[in-house]
């Protein structure tokens, strides 16, 4: 990344950026390098998070950046200048980098360098104005009317609260009769809202303790106008999520932390959390926690230990531990936001939140499935597989939750999905690969076995519904089924696999579900005389509460039910819908992702090695030969600063990625899929509706256990004897 300014004369393509023109300049922050055709040193390192200022002086013809408030010095002087010339902001970026820009329009994080303005002026008369009516807010808030006294007494912030005192609400409906259109902007928002209520928050304790927050959302929707309160909301939420992704790291993740717990403020407002959740919010914006955040400057360990290598090794151990206390509070904050999101009681005013996560959950989860080959939309994997484990812990917090007020019901760790949510219709699964083929044509080849052993019957307008796609299945069906041996292809050496089973998947199953298949051929027991239901397949916007959790005489998610499916209670059926996105969440990109990170490992091992041989040539180097030994302490310098890089990242990856509390949800998911294709399996011929990314799932998620989590985490630690069924 080179970024700086340039003119308009400045032309750019694949291999020239920002500063390899002539009237180009830029600083790189990862190569410490400025430039502007040639290049020199210059600077300190950035990392992700970081602020660069990028500061020119036309009159004196010189430009200087800063780095988190703190200025590099002046990087080019006499730079070009003339009439028609006018310098532009600019940047290059590589590959999967990223970077948010502010030229004035929100408040700059750091105070710019004297003499210097930013190329937007902020707005200075809405800002005065603003201020001097919070502060007549604020005094509203610090004081009570005493009725027997007849006169104004101070009030403890904390226990106020909007009601019982008419004249107290006919002066702040007369403040924000002015604050409540300012409020409006971007700019004002983020330097008066929002400082002021993460000043309330400094006060310390949990954000139980500051209902005054709750009592000035409340006033927000009783005096401002519907548009006003949606705007403002917006515009607090985005800032939130600007500053908390864009802040300088530091060691105790308190910036991150402050914002979080503002956050979680807000997101306890029904009322906010409702409107945010419906119109604002996307299910990953406030679980984006991928960061370079490494204390200390240790190297890896080796396996001849001297006592300075020693040293280092425990004190790189000991800030692995600081930096997994400091990032659990993060990871527990942000799963207080899911199960704020996740909650289903809120029903007053409508639809309660879970609901509405469950559409949006559904909706990202079919973007990301439909744009697998197109980066830009894709949501980052590393942010996937934070998510994935944010999004267990909050779903089996009410799992068991329920488990509680219903003993009947299983409990998280015997959690699986039952079959009738892959053929009812209810959840829709985007034309994913089922087991059978597509579902189009199971519906049609399958549609007396649905009815016959579930009750169901499909809509006709639905089967009418002929494609190519369906024409090519029946063509493959019938000719396989002409071709094949009649024991020729079985799995596990049991039975032949039936001609509607083409999933390729399940193919590769062999060794890994021996008995996945078994029972397909096998003669099952007729149902009762039932009366039989009649089902389509609903698009995520069509869908109701009803239609997940059912009502009366209605099963929801749970239509369907086949005879071989046990009639006990699960789970309250909308968990069930979030389980299943979980496994495809992981079939999307998180296992690739797991796998990517194993090689930070094998290059740290591989730098430490070149420093320990460099470090051996330069004690064997004669001191006659100077220039072999510069050469050399360059080279040693380039290792020592990749692998003190390497090691901290090495560190985070072990504390965040492959610690052992998440090496147990990743193992909890394996025993998800392994129970929920046990009961399909079950189910006869209606096995072949199962999407085929839960056998995908279940092999790959054992495999993750077995070849990622194993250099920090053993296996043989975890509990139970579920991982023993997929050897």
């Amino acid at each position: 990344m080179q970024i700086g300014w340039c003119t308009l004369n400045c032309r750019f393509n694949q291999e020239e950026g920002v500063g390899d023109t002539p009237d180009s300049y830029a600083y790189d922050g990862n190569r410490v390098r400025k430039w502007n055709v040639t290049t020199t040193n210059y600077g300190k390192s950035w990392a992700a998070g970081d602020i660069v200022s990028c500061l020119i002086d036309l009159d004196e013809g010189t430009i200087a950046f800063c780095l988190n408030g703190i200025s590099l010095g002046t990087a080019f002087d006499n730079i070009t200048r003339g009439a028609g010339m006018a310098y532009f902001p600019a940047i290059s970026l590589s590959f999967k980098e990223s970077v948010a820009f502010n030229f004035g329009s929100r408040p700059l994080r750091y105070p710019l360098v004297e003499g210097y303005r930013p190329l937007q002026d902020p707005p200075v008369a809405d800002l005065v104005k603003a201020r001097k009516l919070l502060g007549y807010l604020k005094n509203v808030i610090h004081v009570g009317i005493d009725v027997t006294e007849g006169k104004l007494v101070e009030k403890d912030t904390s226990m106020w609260q909007l009601q019982g005192e008419p004249t107290v609400l006919i002066t702040l409906a007369h403040i924000f009769n002015y604050f409540s259109p300012l409020m409006c902007k971007v700019y004002l928002v983020e330097d008066v809202l929002m400082t002021f209520l993460l000043s309330i928050l400094e006060r310390g304790g949990a954000v139980e303790a500051h209902p005054l927050i709750q009592q000035l959302l409340d006033l927000m929707w009783l005096l401002m106008e519907e548009y006003e309160v949606h705007e403002c909301l917006k515009q607090l939420l985005m800032s939130l999520l600007r500053a908390y992704r864009f802040s300088p790291i530091i060691p105790d993740l308190g910036l991150q932390i402050h914002y979080l717990r503002l956050t979680i403020a807000v997101l306890k407002h029904e009322k906010s959390r409702k409107y945010l959740l419906s119109n604002v919010l996307y299910p990953l914006e406030f679980v984006l926690f991928w960061q370079n955040i490494f204390p200390g400057k240790e190297s890896k360990e080796v396996k001849e230990e001297s006592a300075e290598e020693r040293l280092r090794r425990r004190a790189y151990e000991r800030g692995c531990q600081r930096l997994k206390k400091r990032i659990e509070v993060v990871e527990g904050l942000q799963v207080q936001i899911l199960k704020l999101l996740l909650n289903n009681k809120d029903r007053g005013g409508g639809e309660a939140s879970r609901y509405i996560f469950l559409n949006k959950f559904r909706k990202f989860l079919q973007e990301n499935a439909s744009n697998r080959g197109n980066l830009t939309v894709l949501c980052p994997p590393e942010y996937m597989v934070c998510f994935l484990h944010r999004l267990i812990a909050a779903l089996r917090f009410f799992w068991d939750g329920h488990k509680a007020k219903t003993p009947t019901a299983l409990s998280s760790e015997e959690a699986y999905v039952p079959p009738q949510l892959f053929y009812n219709g209810k959840v829709d699964y985007f034309d994913l690969q089922r087991l059978g083929g597509l579902l189009s044509h199971l519906k049609k080849t399958l549609k007396d076995d649905l009815a016959a052993k579930a009750n169901v019957l499909i809509d006709p307008a639905e089967l009418q519904a002929v494609t190519m796609d369906d024409l090519d299945e029946d063509e493959e069906s019938a000719t396989s089924a002409s071709q094949r041996p009649s024991a020729a292809l079985a799995i596990g050496g049991a039975l032949a696999r039936p001609a509607w089973l083409s999933s390729p998947t399940l193919g590769r199953a062999n060794r890994f579900l021996s008995t996945a298949a078994v029972s397909l051929m096998n003669p099952r027991r007729p149902l009762g005389a039932l009366e039989k239901i009649k089902v389509r397949t609903l698009s995520v916007e069509q869908r109701t509460e009803e239609d997940i959790e059912g009502t009366h005489g209605n099963e929801g998610l749970l239509l369907g039910r086949p005879a071989e499916e046990p009639d006990q209670p699960i789970t309250e059926n909308s968990l069930l819908e979030v389980l299943d996105g979980i496994v495809m969440m992981y079939n999307l990109s998180v296992h690739q992702q797991l796998g990517k990170m194993v090689g930070v490992s094998d290059d740290v091992n591989e730098y430490a090695m070149a420093l320990k041989d460099t470090e051996e040539k330069i004690s064997r180097c004669p001191k006659r030969r100077r220039d072999i030994h510069e050469e050399l302490l360059k080279s040693q310098k380039v290792f020592s600063e990749k692998l003190n890089h390497l090691s901290r990242r090495l560190a985070w990856i072990n504390v965040t990625i492959y610690s052992k509390e998440k090496m147990q949800d990743i193992y909890w998911l394996l025993r998800v899929c392994i129970r929920t294709i046990e009961h399909g399996d079950r189910t006869g011929s209606l096995f072949a509706f199962m999407p085929e990314f839960y056998l995908s799932v279940a092999m790959n998620s054992y495999s993750a256990l077995k070849n990622y989590f194993s250099p920090v985490n053993s296996m043989e630690e975890l509990p139970g004897e579920g991982v023993g069924t997929a050897s």
